[in-house]
């Protein structure tokens, strides 16, 4: 199975294959959109298990190498020491004062990230500025991810 990754900063997209470059519309999982909104994480489970996830990017990946998918960012609380993961059901949805740049990840991605970074990573946000924000662990998001 090939993997898919893409990125975008500002108004620029890069896919990292052969067809044409998304736009940032195309950034946007609609079925984690639905299940957030519901509440519902048994929906939000299988949304991540089936379909791709936007993530925050501190450098896209380069443009000419598709083995590179950027640097993915993710949140140290400065009192805890604690690490966040953030993902979005759509670009359009991460708060601006956090980088620029977004990566568009698959399933395999997702639980290949969490399973490398799992004694770092403490907890999960989606959306988490809203419209639907959810907080789960990184166990929880695991165990779906494998089901």
């Amino acid at each position: 199975m090939s993997e898919e990754v893409l990125s975008y900063a500002g108004t620029m997209a890069v896919k990292k294959s052969k067809k044409k470059a998304p736009a940032a519309a195309d950034f946007r999982s609609e079925a984690l959109a639905q299940a957030l909104e519901k509440q519902d994480m048994a929906a939000v489970a299988l949304a991540l298990r089936n379909g791709n996830t936007v993530v925050p990017l501190i450098r896209p990946g380069a443009r000419d190498d598709p083995r590179d998918g950027g640097e993915v960012w993710t949140y140290r609380d400065p009192a805890t020491g604690d690490v966040a993961l953030l993902l979005f059901s759509d670009a359009k949805h991460k708060p601006a004062n956090l980088p620029p740049g977004v990566g568009i990840y698959s399933p395999l991605w997702l639980r290949s990230f969490l399973t490398t970074h799992r004694e770092v990573i403490t907890t999960v946000f989606l959306d988490i500025a809203g419209p639907h924000p959810m907080q789960a662990p990184p166990e929880e998001l695991l165990r779906a991810l494998e089901a």
